[in-house]
């Protein structure tokens, strides 16, 4: 469907109401436009006085340049130069004074350096460089190269032509460059901007008077300011920032221009909403989640350097203890291990198991003469070895029996030397641990630890595991919109 059919299917209130956002849209482009090249015109006055030299001549009044004096004087006295060679010749009496003059404007010009006015230094600089470069003397220095230059001997040794001919491409543009801008009465330069954007600020306000009466008038209750607030981002277009001498004010503009160009439907944002949104939330969240996790293991530090832990092994009897559930976990937890010990890990380990116990019985028994003589035998050699892998499979799946009938039979014997064996061991755990040297040593590994997750996990559940979570929550939100 093209565009022209689109809005075919729009009511006619909100067809009108969309041309005029395009109208008030294509306005503050162009206002912007303007203001950019406005802001740029001084740092590239150089190319437009080049290629659009009467551009130049007429926005050099908006900011108040003229040229300036002493290189537009320079400038004139060769224009005059040029006209009085092609009347009378160069070896003719009146070339001479204005050949003396050029030498002593030259002077000038280097010793006054016009230029800086103008934030133009370099300009000449680059002068004296491709002076110096052409006119090579003694003492290398730009006002004996220009003494040379502007001499009839020297003119007439290298010819007349070649020599204008290069200070007209060379010389001559990079002098015309120079400008004298005036003054305000605030101290920085005269700018009369102003008077073109003064149009557009009018225009704008006009339609910001006119919107915020009207949401006034829909929204019952609402306060004049909040009205106004409404759309804040308008208010940028009002400030007359040439005046202010505030170029920056100029740049805000940007702002206002693209909102109204996305509500013109005239340049999508919300991709570029989307991705600074995305973009801003993740640092937000990463940022958070990493204050968070590392606030926490502080406090678990603190913790510990304050002696808590130790506190708590000792404690640990006499503390109430509150039950939610009435069940034992430490107790439920033991019994779990064990059938997992029991019917998953150890058929899977069995074989090793009675591989290493053959080994070190076998490793035992040859410490003795006896089996050492049973085995050079004829005919015994190998019966030990048979009879002590026999035995250790038997003892082995005896024990394992035994094991799983009482695990299955619900021993109430087996339950409690079970039950006895869990609570002597966190006893004897317990016990251990509470001794000064042995929980010294455990803070201090749990504090490393703990720094060591800080250092190496936090940061990339921050960084990795969050950009995740939001192309997630993205890929919903465009579902739920289709």
């Amino acid at each position: 469907m093209s565009n022209s059919e689109k809005l075919a299917h729009i009511p006619k209130k909100t067809h009108r109401n969309l041309w005029f956002e395009r109208v008030m849209a294509l306005a503050a482009l162009a206002n912007l436009g303007l203001v950019l090249f406005d802001l740029t015109y001084i740092p590239f006055r150089n190319f437009y006085v080049g290629k659009f030299p009467g551009l130049t001549q007429v926005y050099d009044q908006i900011k108040a340049i003229e040229p300036h004096r002493e290189t537009q004087q320079y400038l004139e006295t060769v224009e005059n130069l040029k006209a009085q060679v092609a009347s009378t010749g160069l070896q003719s009496p009146e070339v001479e004074p204005l050949l003396e003059e050029l030498q002593n404007l030259s002077a000038d010009m280097i010793d006054t350096n016009p230029f800086a006015e103008a934030n133009k230094t370099g300009t000449l600089e680059k002068i004296k460089d491709r002076m110096r470069q052409h006119v090579p003397n003694p003492t290398n220095s730009a006002k004996q190269a220009f003494k040379v230059f502007w001499s009839k001997p020297y003119l007439i040794r290298k010819g007349w032509t070649k020599e204008i001919s290069f200070f007209d491409e060379k010389i001559q543009p990079l002098i015309g460059t120079n400008y004298f801008r005036h003054n305000g009465e605030i101290g920085y330069f005269a700018d009369y901007f102003w008077k073109i954007d003064i149009c557009f600020i009018g225009l704008f306000a006009v339609e910001f008077a006119a919107r915020t009466y009207y949401i006034h008038r829909r929204y019952i209750g609402l306060r004049w300011v909040d009205a106004m607030l409404w759309r804040w981002y308008d208010i940028v277009l009002l400030v007359p920032f040439s005046l202010l001498q505030m170029p920056v004010l100029g740049l805000l503009r940007i702002v206002p221009v693209i909102i109204r160009l996305h509500h013109a439907q005239l340049y999508n944002l919300e991709s570029l909403q989307q991705q600074f949104s995305q973009g801003f939330v993740a640092n937000f969240a990463g940022e958070l989640t990493e204050v968070v996790v590392i606030r926490v293991i502080n406090q678990v530090q603190d913790s510990i350097k304050r002696g808590d832990f130790s506190s708590l092994l000792s404690e640990r009897e006499n503390r109430p203890y509150v039950d939610i559930n009435n069940i034992n976990e430490v107790e439920a937890i033991g019994k779990l291990v064990v059938n997992i010990m029991v019917y998953k890990v150890i058929p899977k380990i069995q074989p090793d198991l009675e591989a290493i116990i053959q080994h070190s019985l076998e490793k035992t028994l040859k410490q003795f003469p006896v089996y050492q003589n049973l085995q050079h035998l004829p005919g015994v050699g190998q019966l030990p070895n048979q009879l002590i892998e026999r035995l250790i499979k038997d003892v082995s799946q005896s024990a394992y029996k035994a094991l799983t009938d009482s695990l299955e039979d619900e021993d109430v014997v087996w339950e409690d030397l079970t039950s006895r064996l869990v609570q002597h061991f966190g006893e004897a755990l317990t016990s251990e641990a509470q001794r000064q040297h042995t929980v010294h040593k455990m803070q201090s590994l749990l504090f490393d630890l703990l720094e060591e997750i800080k250092l190496n996990y936090v940061a990339q559940l921050s960084e990795e595991y969050l950009d995740a979570i939001l192309e997630q929550t993205r890929k919903k939100r465009n579902i739920v919109k289709r």
